[in-house]
């Protein structure tokens, strides 16, 4: 079964994502959904895409990364790891959550304000808690189609209090001492 949902661009969405990004076009779910949701372990196969019309916003310029008006690879980046944590959204069990860790992106052709792009993730294996996906980002327009970047991406699965345990245990950052 599939299910689909879009953000708050396009009209709502049932997943809270508040407009962050783009929309979630499909995601299978695994055959394990009546599982016990501590007992779940994301399987190879689950994937998610998440598209996105560039804005001024997205563009290197706004994101400080360079002088042109051209989406920027941060942001394209970005795009790919929420499909990543989309296609895994739910299937990670209560409390359990994923972090990106590695990044290994390509980013091929530019991309003009006004373009809408879809970013896919696909989890190619699990090792234990990392999920490995491989990603790409297509643009898609009446007027051109192709491959805008693709690389693979790392998430580690983690025990969301645990991992925020870290975080504030840690302190608020400081600047370095001279």
């Amino acid at each position: 079964d599939q299910r689909l949902a879009g953000s708050g661009r396009l009209g709502g969405s049932d997943w809270g994502d508040g407009g962050h990004g783009g929309i979630v076009t499909s995601v299978p779910r695994s055959s394990s959904e009546g599982a016990a949701a501590v007992d779940r372990v994301p399987v190879a196969g689950l994937c998610a895409k998440t598209a996105l019309t560039v804005t001024d916003a997205d563009t290197a310029t706004a994101l400080g990364t360079g002088d042109v008006e051209v989406l920027a690879t941060p942001r394209l980046v970005g795009l790919c790891e929420e499909a990543s944590y989309r296609a895994v959204e739910g299937q990670l069990g209560t409390g359990r959550t994923s972090v990106a860790s590695r990044v290994q992106f390509d980013h091929l052709v530019p991309v003009p304000v006004g373009t809408t792009v879809t970013a896919e993730a696909t989890l190619e294996r699990v090792e234990g808690r990392r999920l490995i996906f491989t990603v790409s980002v297509a643009l898609q327009s009446d007027v051109r189609t192709g491959l805008v970047g693709a690389g693979r991406l790392t998430r580690v699965m983690v025990d969301r209090e645990a991992f925020l345990f870290k975080v504030h245990a840690c302190g608020p950052a400081t600047a370095p001492r001279r």
